[in-house]
């Protein structure tokens, strides 16, 4: 494969990726010399992606979905955990690898079977920057005085744009920058409410319920597992020598935090009425006052440029290597990295214009159904790094359709499709309710039976059929 992304040293010595903004490398190994930061970059990074408006929302759909308040923050907490722990061992993977997230399923499926689980992985980026350009749109008009929604997404859609295609260093920036802005932002709104509304009265209006104990745990799990495929995306950087613990520690610590804030918010907000499910960024701009929605409206745009940014970026990976799966001989260089996050870019505010009638509903159901396909494709990822391999790869293999990995993994394959049709009896989403989770009250337990299950088929087939080096093997 023919990967044109290598930066030129200039004469100081230092890596030319480490002397400018640009981001000049896609989908090929990050080599030491260009390798930087700390993992503490993990933290601020995550904890900006989880603690913004959608975080909200997905905390406020507890409360739609009938759980009582103190059940449904004890649940999303959970959720959070259980999730956040799965989605923080796929960011570990980054400084031992160097690469995006998704190159490294070729070790399992095949340098082409990947194409499956990198396809919904597609469908996801564009769905979450779909809804997000939703939320960020109306809080640009409401800051700029314009009517038209397409007002909003343009200008939102062409700030990730520019963000994304500049590339890692300027994401993380952003960033650091959100997560002060968040956590000002959102302590203000929190005050607010406490000071406008009785909201200890949320509290013990419906009976404790299993069932919506499960569901608000689902709620969670589904939103931190799909950050899944792209979370080594952004800790690649790292140097080899950075501690897996800590890697794993300060990605878990941003994610759960970040979101445990958020949803909780959500729920309070949604338990104490006043129309925040109606008109999310309107009502937050109320909560705020006059005097201070203008600079709630740019929390709200800077937490969701993060995330939007996190699915552009990934998004253009997720193409790539797609593409290079079926052309290896593809070039790769600036320019074209350029155009596929642009391209992108146009196609998730096309769908953010389509679905801004119904977000909410729209988006309630995109979350639940996510779940069903992610799940297995992590447990499969974990599996195999941490058990199969033990964290060695042949990362020359993953771009050679004809090397160690092969094109296609039927085995894997075969248990990635297996996690998922495992999970219907037990599924309670809009669109069909499965007869396991009828007889347990509406309780949907699908993504735990999937993680549980395929892991255990799929960790003795791998045992036995991998072809697992001897040690890490890297590129000349």
């Amino acid at each position: 494969m023919t990967v044109s992304t290598s930066a030129a040293t200039p004469a100081s010595g230092a890596p030319a990726s480490a002397s400018r903004l640009l981001e000049t490398r896609s989908i090929d190994r990050v080599p030491e010399r260009e390798r930087h930061g700390s993992p503490a970059s993990q933290f601020s990074l995550w904890m900006a992606a989880n603690l913004q408006i959608t975080a909200v929302v997905d905390g406020a759909l507890a409360i739609v979905f009938g759980a009582e308040a103190a059940t449904a923050i004890v649940g999303l907490l959970l959720g959070n955990l259980l999730g956040g722990a799965v989605m923080a061992l796929h960011s570990a993977q980054g400084p031992r690898l160097g690469l995006p997230q998704m190159i490294s399923s070729r070790v399992q499926f095949g340098v082409k079977g990947a194409a499956l689980p990198l396809m919904l992985t597609l469908v996801m980026y564009l769905g979450f920057a779909a809804t997000g350009t939703v939320l960020s749109g109306q809080a640009i008009n409401l800051l700029l005085g314009a009517q038209s929604p397409l007002t909003g997404i343009l200008v939102f859609g062409g700030l990730t744009a520019l963000i994304a295609t500049v590339g890692y260093r300027l994401i993380h920036v952003v960033g650091r920058i959100s997560t002060v802005l968040g956590i000002l932002g959102f302590g203000y709104l929190a005050l607010r409410l406490f000071q406008q509304h009785d909201v200890a009265s949320a509290f013990g209006q419906k009976p404790f319920s299993l069932a919506s104990l499960l569901l608000t745990m689902a709620l969670a799990a589904g939103w931190q597992l799909t950050f899944a495929p792209y979370v080594a995306d952004y800790s690649r950087y790292l140097p080899t020598s950075t501690s897996t613990a800590r890697t794993f520690w300060t990605t878990f610590a941003g994610t759960v935090l970040g979101a445990q804030l958020a949803m909780t918010f959500g729920v309070l907000v949604a338990a104490v009425g006043g129309g925040f499910l109606k008109n999310q960024v309107g009502f937050m701009g109320e909560l705020a006052g006059p005097a201070v929605a203008a600079a709630i409206y740019v929390v709200i745009v800077a937490g969701k440029l993060t995330v939007n940014c996190l699915n552009a970026y990934g998004g253009c990976m997720t193409l790539l290597t797609t593409l290079t799966a079926f052309r290896p001989s593809m070039r790769i260089g600036p320019t074209a990295r350029a155009a596929t996050v642009i391209g992108f870019v146009l196609l998730s505010m096309a769908v953010a214009v389509l679905a801004s009638a119904d977000f909410l509903n729209h988006f309630k159901n995109f979350v639940l159904l996510l779940l069903a396909v992610f799940v297995p494709w992590s447990a499969i990822n974990l599996v195999d790094y941490y058990l199969v391999s033990r964290e060695k790869v042949d990362i020359p293999a993953l771009y050679d359709p004809r090397g160690r990995y092969g094109a296609w993994n039927a085995m894997a394959l075969g248990c990635y499709v297996m996690g998922v049709l495992v999970q219907i009896p037990f599924l309670n989403q809009k669109l069909y309710r499965g007869p396991i989770a009828d007889w347990l009250g509406g309780a949907d337990i699908s993504w735990i039976v999937s993680l549980v299950l395929t892991s255990l088929v799929y960790y003795p087939l791998a045992r036995r059929s991998m072809r697992v080096p001897a040690s890490m093997i890297y590129p000349d």
